[in-house]
């Protein structure tokens, strides 16, 4: 008898954290690998949690989540989307969003449905999908174009089974964004197909150069088709804590929540109070932290574009995607002989997905210091790799 069930066996592990098994036993290595905040969360953030367990809030919540967050998203995202929720029947709290992503395809999917989705993408999608009894499409998005998403190629990929579309923007592991006129576009393919968005807008706080992020939910017609994939965790730097949100039509909202209350129960009440912190008070630490990820973006990929090491100027998110096809190694061996080497981590992009073959995503979510010596540190992998090839000539 085999006991694990046979999709369980067929998905791979994250080919992040797999990577990072090897990373965990080694000394001095500077890491550009995790996708989390180098920041600690605001004190007045966590103050409020503190307080909360002093008071005694130690309880469950509603299943979905305490009527003050709630309240405190619908007016978060009212201010900063543009969209509105009801925050007693269109808002459910979420452990992550993460867990939010699974509520959401479990909801919608049934067996054989088509989920598209643009990849190189974040590495839960497929096999969340593939989890909840759909069928992933990825749908490629390349270097040559900005990794923007092409309806071209949407069309290409859709057929009668498609049920679901999934975006992320900022996208990781890329640092792409999309116009709101491209938003708009695909709001018309979604409606053309009659297909529900999941929208996942976790890193739409981080978006440089003063430019605006725009939610397809907020586009025309397109609420009652979309749900919106949010949380705390990189914006304000309270991965830990994990508090994500759902928004959507109160029938989609229901039917989450129904799993949930049987799964999970509820997100944990301490981190319901910080977010509620956050959400009212803390803009100012996001401004802070946002600039302070674009100064270092902007070093990294200068420092990337001198070494003669091609990549995107990101536009959102804490991520640059560096194309290494020149150096003739596949990704995994590129990050392998890069930790090995220099003690630099990186993720191979083909964790990512196949489209994300020949690139590695470097996080620049760490400090200015251990940045400039990574950077160095690649620049003598780099050299060096040329002088070992020009020594086999």
């Amino acid at each position: 008898m085999n006991r694990i069930a046979t999709t369980v066996q067929q998905i791979p592990k994250s080919g992040i954290r797999d990577f990072f098994d090897i990373v965990q036993t080694m000394k001095d290595v500077i890491s550009l690998g995790i996708g989390e905040p180098d920041f600690v969360t605001p004190w007045h953030i966590r103050e409020a949690a503190i307080y909360a367990i002093e008071r005694g809030k130690t309880s469950y919540t509603a299943n979905l989540g305490t009527l003050r967050l709630r309240h405190a998203i619908a007016t978060y995202l009212a201010k900063h989307l543009h969209v509105d929720y009801h925050p007693k029947n269109e808002i459910l709290v979420s452990v992550g969003v993460s867990e939010a992503i699974d509520l959401a395809l479990r909801a919608l999917i049934n067996p054989g449905d088509e989920v598209l989705y643009h990849e190189p993408c974040y590495v839960s999608y497929g096999p969340t999908i593939t989890l909840a009894g759909g069928h992933p499409v990825p749908v490629a998005t390349r270097f040559e174009e900005n990794f923007e998403l092409n309806i071209t190629d949407l069309e290409k990929a859709v057929t009668k089974k498609t049920k679901v579309l999934m975006l992320n923007f900022p996208t990781n592991p890329t640092g792409a964004s999309i116009s709101k006129e491209k938003l708009e576009e695909l709001a018309r393919f979604c409606e053309k197909h009659d297909l529900i968005v999941l929208s996942d807008e976790i890193y739409s706080e981080l978006t440089y150069d003063e430019a605006t992020h725009h939610s397809i939910a907020a586009m025309p017609g397109m609420k009652d088709r979309t749900i919106l994939l949010h949380g705390v965790s990189k914006a304000f730097a309270m991965t830990g804590w994990r508090i994500g949100f759902a928004c959507g039509p109160a029938d989609i909202i229901e039917a989450m929540m129904k799993i949930h209350q049987y799964s999970i129960l509820c997100a944990p009440i301490m981190g319901q109070e910080a977010a509620v912190e956050a959400l009212e008070r803390g803009e100012f630490s996001v401004t802070q932290m946002r600039n302070e990820y674009e100064h270092r973006r902007n070093f990294v990929v200068a420092a990337c574009r001198d070494m003669d090491l091609p990549c995107l100027m990101p536009q959102g998110a804490f991520y640059i995607f560096p194309n290494i096809t020149k150096y003739g190694m596949s990704s995994k061996e590129f990050a392998l002989e890069l930790l090995q080497e220099q003690k630099v981590a990186v993720v191979p992009g083909s964790a990512f997905g196949a489209s994300g073959e020949g690139f590695v995503r470097c996080s620049y979510a760490t400090s200015m210091e251990k940045l400039k010596i990574a950077m160095s540190r690649i620049e003598e992998f780099l050299q060096q790799g040329f002088r070992t090839q020009g020594n086999k000539a």
